[in-house]
């Protein structure tokens, strides 16, 4: 995979999360973007979360609680799509 693809998925989902008031550190070099949860409880985001068909996975099992992993080694139709999910997602729990 081109790199530049792996660029242009993170800016579309960082600039996204961010907007919508997720809080987050741009990663320089993975393919992944930790995100901390609005909730106290990182699994219930993730249960809340697959409600809007949003496959996320939870920060405890990477030994981060209170954070959720978001992959962008994805499509970039596919994070355009979810996005809208996560604005909702963010909304409901505020």
């Amino acid at each position: 995979m081109d790199i530049d693809t792996y660029n242009r998925n993170r800016e579309l989902l960082y600039n996204g999360l961010t907007s919508f008031g997720y809080e987050c550190i741009k990663p320089q070099g993975a393919f992944y973007l930790f995100v901390k949860t609005p909730i106290e409880n990182d699994i219930e985001f993730c249960n809340l979360a697959k409600r809007k068909n949003i496959l996320i996975v939870t920060g405890t099992a990477f030994g981060c609680p209170g954070y959720v992993r978001i992959a962008y080694c994805v499509a970039y139709k596919t994070i355009e799509k979810a996005l809208p999910g996560f604005k909702a997602l963010i909304e409901e729990v505020d």
